[in-house]
């Protein structure tokens, strides 16, 4: 007697089949995008053994793909950030630099998908999944201009998107240029804590020790 195919299991192949395509496709735009952050749809698909009309059926467009990549990245990155419980002893500018060594560790290998993600048009999705990180440096803006340790001649909020738009410089001259791990992390640290009005030697004495390394590939890109 043959082998009775039931219902359901008509139904739950196909869904198998569409969940490792598209498992597929969100694997290959990491490692495509990683090694040229302009790649093509077609390229993506073709990495991931799919043609461009198969990407359709997942994702409306190449930009809604790229989205779900780095918004998925950025919420890993973001949960790799120092706590609030981390953070509650430090100085102000020492925490403002252990958010930026921590940022800077875990970007720092994948940084042409990094850059990507903080631009339009993913810019707000990311921004999202930051929003805790985001709220630990204006804080820490906060603190430091009530203390005096900070410039006072902008408010906390504007204070803290200027330090967010100087690690965002550093990520470009580092990708860039190429610069090493150990000098993209004195120089994101310099740079945030330079744009709050703490000079540059100073800065560098609240310099944390760098994270461990992680052992990670292109699939790990934010």
């Amino acid at each position: 007697m043959g082998c009775v195919t039931s219902p359901d299991q008509q139904v739950r192949a196909p869904r198998r089949d569409a969940a490792e395509n598209r498992a597929a496709l969100l694997d290959a735009a990491k490692t495509v995008l990683q090694g040229d952050p302009d790649a093509s749809l077609e390229t993506i698909a073709s990495a991931a053994g799919l043609s461009r009309r198969a990407v359709y059926g997942h994702f409306p467009s190449r930009d809604d793909l790229v989205r779900e990549v780095v918004t998925a990245g950025a919420a890993r990155v973001a949960a790799a950030m120092p706590t609030t419980s981390d953070l509650a002893e430090l100085p102000p500018a020492a925490r403002i630099a252990a958010i930026a060594v921590a940022l800077w560790s875990e970007v720092s290998h994948v940084r042409s998908m990094a850059a990507v993600a903080v631009r339009d048009p993913f810019i707000e999705s990311v921004a999202t999944e930051f929003a805790p990180v985001r709220a630990q440096v204006r804080q820490a803006c906060a603190v430091g201009i009530a203390e005096g340790t900070m410039r006072d001649d902008v408010s906390p909020d504007a204070l803290g998107r200027l330090v967010e738009d100087a690690c965002i410089a550093v990520l470009d001259e580092a990708t860039r240029s190429g610069t090493s791990d150990e000098d993209g992390r004195r120089m994101v640290v310099v740079s945030a804590l330079g744009i709050t009005g703490i000079d540059w030697r100073t800065a560098l004495l609240s310099e944390p020790a760098a994270p461990t390394p992680r052992t990670t590939s292109p699939k790990d890109a934010p």
